[in-house]
């Protein structure tokens, strides 16, 4: 048995059109318009495929074929990142879809029943992870009225204009022990596959996070008559930071070990003051939760150092702390079997970006596989996995279910 390679093909083509940007990418912020309109494109090919829908507290929807438990649970996400691409999230959405309708059209009869997944607001327009962190009894009331987004729309009125409570997403929970396994087929959104020319990734653990939001503080003085040496310059101790912390990262990490300053602000922000004031984020990635921890404790240590070099006041505010997931041995097991069984090589790998697999991951048994991504690419318009990759990817995904829900 395998996919339908070319109606998984007319699924994502259909889906990458909603939200689709003038630059070819695809916008589907989470309970925006775009988004909205995939779920209900995707509930009624759900539908079409005669499985049972719903809707939970939280938004994430469903399909499942079959009745009884534990459930073998496959999916992703439908919503994007501004601009990026068609594949993201879409990808494991789609192939679960076309492999729960596979087995259903085949009338094969499993221990377990098969559950597809939509997971919300993933890509976090939100805060990240919504819909995964209510499924595993990891969302906290008291945090659901500070949710916004960029422009400050608060998630308890996104919800609303579409008549849902967001104070009520807590009831998504769902009992482990209701869960068999769950699978994440996904594009690698990075170059290594492609590097080696093998077609599917077997995740070996998804990366931890420690994201630092980091503030210098100096003095404002004129920037023509304060001599250099007499300067409190809160700049100079946020760049000397990006370049100490790539160096530290360098020397005392590993080859999974990310440091990205992505956001710098400055204050008072004017050409002729010397900068008062710099606002940094500063976030470290890494598979090992050990590595991880030490290369935090290094990181704020280092902070201090520099604040004291430059006659700076500094403080930290820690704005994500999430521990590596080592992901299942048996599914990682029954993905290698697969790829062995339909002759295609395969290679461990660990998962550098953020998915709903290591959320679920926590709570149960939960396993990824990777396809190659064009020349690394994601979150962009130029996101691309070829159609043999595609399929591919999809083929092992089925073979695994099976197996899993096979018991």
């Amino acid at each position: 048995m395998r996919v339908d390679a070319a109606r998984l093909r007319r699924d994502l083509e259909a889906l990458g059109a909603i939200g689709r940007t003038a630059e070819g990418g695809v916008s589907r912020p989470s309970w925006g318009a775009a988004d909205m309109q995939a779920r209900r494109w995707l509930q009624e090919r759900i539908g079409a495929a005669g499985l049972e829908s719903r809707v939970d507290a939280a938004g994430n929807i469903f399909g499942r074929w079959q009745s009884g438990g534990p459930v073998v649970m496959v999916g992703s996400h439908l919503d994007s990142v501004p601009n990026g691409g068609m594949f993201d999230g879409a990808l494991g959405v789609l192939a679960g879809l076309e492999c729960v309708r596979r087995i259903k059209e085949e009338g094969i009869r499993l221990r377990h029943p098969l559950e597809l997944v939509a997971f919300t607001d993933e890509e976090g327009a939100f805060g990240g992870f919504f819909g995964s962190y209510a499924f595993t009894g990891t969302l906290r009331s008291e945090e659901i009225p500070n949710l916004k987004d960029a422009t400050g729309l608060r998630m308890v009125d996104a919800m609303a204009r579409v008549g849902m409570d967001a104070m009520a997403a807590p009831g998504a929970y769902r009992d482990p022990t209701e869960i068999r396994a769950y699978v994440e087929l996904h594009i690698e959104q990075g170059p290594v596959l492609e590097t080696h020319g093998v077609p599917i990734g077997v995740v070996d653990a998804v990366v931890g996070f420690r994201r630092f939001g980091v503030t210098f503080r100096g003095r404002a003085d004129h920037a023509g008559t304060t001599p250099m040496t007499d300067r409190r310059d809160a700049l100079l101790g946020a760049t000397d930071l990006v370049q100490q912390g790539r160096e530290l990262v360098l020397t005392h990490g590993t080859a999974a070990s990310r440091l990205t300053v992505g956001v710098l602000k400055v204050k008072p922000g004017a050409a002729n003051i010397v900068p008062a004031e710099t606002y940094l984020t500063y976030e470290l990635r890494e598979a090992s939760a050990e590595m991880l921890r030490s290369l935090a404790d290094r990181s704020r240590a280092l902070i201090a150092d520099v604040a004291s070099a430059w006659g700076l006041t500094v403080s930290v505010e820690t704005i994500l702390d999430i521990e590596p997931v080592p992901l299942a041995d048996e599914i990682k097991g029954c993905i290698v079997t697969a790829a062995q069984e339909l002759g295609y090589k395969h290679m461990r790998l660990p998962a550098m970006a953020g998915h709903d697999a290591q959320v679920v991951g926590r709570v149960a048994k939960a396993g990824m596989i990777f396809v190659p991504s064009k020349d690394g690419r994601s979150h962009s318009p130029a996101e691309f996995t070829s159609d043999e990759d595609v399929e591919r990817g999809a083929n092992v995904l089925l073979l695994t279910l099976q197996k899993l829900a096979a018991g």
